[in-house]
């Protein structure tokens, strides 16, 4: 299944593109498919599935999740950012 992520501060860095998608029907598949695809993410963002420490995620713009088994269904939106990526 096709997550839509947003992508801020250094993850956005790293990653190298604003937007893209992932696949995966919970966070740490969505997670190790971008550790997969963008693997300088994994420099400092996410390792073997799980946020590294100033890296957050935000579910469909109403909470922060960080749970690998945190369910994601089709049409979900994952915002994923740097702490200190306020504006």
């Amino acid at each position: 299944m096709s997550i839509t992520v947003e992508l801020f501060g250094i993850p956005r860095q790293r990653a190298g593109v604003a937007k893209t998608h992932a696949e995966g029907t919970r966070l740490d598949e969505v997670l190790n498919d971008l550790e997969r695809r963008f693997p300088r993410l994994a420099e400092e963002c996410i390792a073997r599935g799980l946020l590294q420490a100033g890296t957050l995620a935000n579910l469909n713009g109403q909470k922060f999740v960080s749970d690998p088994a945190t369910a994601l269904t089709s049409g979900d939106s994952l915002l994923v950012l740097s702490a200190d990526a306020g504006g």
